[in-house]
């Protein structure tokens, strides 16, 4: 089993691929990759994600590649067979979960109360996923449960921003998930591609000044 914690700790940012047009995702991919990202997540809502995934990890073997929005068995067994390296749930899935325990990948299941946090972490989740992070209370939120649950690894996710990340981090976040923020769909769907490119390196560059200052106010 990787070593999902120190991976994502390491990354920081993990961009959540969610788009119709699964050519759009690759290239989306493509871009994070040349802009230096460690771990991707795929959502089973990209036709085809299992490809998707399979493709990502011949070109990309560094990258951890992880599997989102798997709400089945069929699902989990799909991503699993393409070398899904954790399994993401909005919520928790009895049936994704299983199937993850058995092929021993990292399951990471969605959580909004700290109730739900407290049954993933009691049946065994990796990480667990504050979804939607905004909607949920935002970084305060976040703040507020990992003072009860010191020791439990947190990925919000659910419209954090490259202006909202470093909150999250400094409030005890593990890494942080971003989709929409970070995914310049509008050009890449227009075949923009020095655009698109562009805008993820001016997000992340954003967020890695953040993650400076993090560095300096935590040492």
């Amino acid at each position: 089993m990787v070593d999902l914690v120190s991976t994502l700790r390491s990354a920081q940012i993990v961009p959540v691929i969610r788009h119709s047009d699964p050519e759009i995702a690759l290239t989306a991919c493509d871009l994070l990759a040349e802009a230096g990202i460690g771990a991707l997540e795929i959502t089973t809502t990209v036709p085809d994600a299992a490809a998707l995934i399979a493709e990502l990890h011949q070109r990309y073997p560094s990258i951890c590649i992880g599997a989102g929005t798997v709400l089945s068995a069929g699902q989990a067994d799909k991503v699993l067979a393409a070398g899904a390296e954790f399994v993401v749930s909005p919520c928790w899935s009895d049936t994704a979960a299983r199937e993850a325990k058995a092929a021993k990948v990292p399951y990471l299941p969605g959580a909004t109360t700290p109730g739900e946090v407290q049954h993933h972490a009691e049946n065994g989740a990796a990480v667990i996923k504050i979804f939607p992070a905004d909607a949920a209370g935002e970084p305060g939120f976040l703040k507020a449960v990992k003072s009860v649950f010191p020791d439990l690894a947190l990925m919000p996710t659910g419209g954090v921003s490259p202006d909202t990340a470093q909150s999250y981090l400094n409030a005890g976040a593990l890494c942080v998930g971003m989709g929409g923020n970070l995914l310049p769909a509008r050009a890449l769907e227009a075949g923009h591609i020095d655009l698109a490119r562009a805008q993820i390196n001016a997000a992340l560059s954003v967020a890695s000044f953040q993650s400076s200052q993090r560095k300096r106010i935590l040492s």
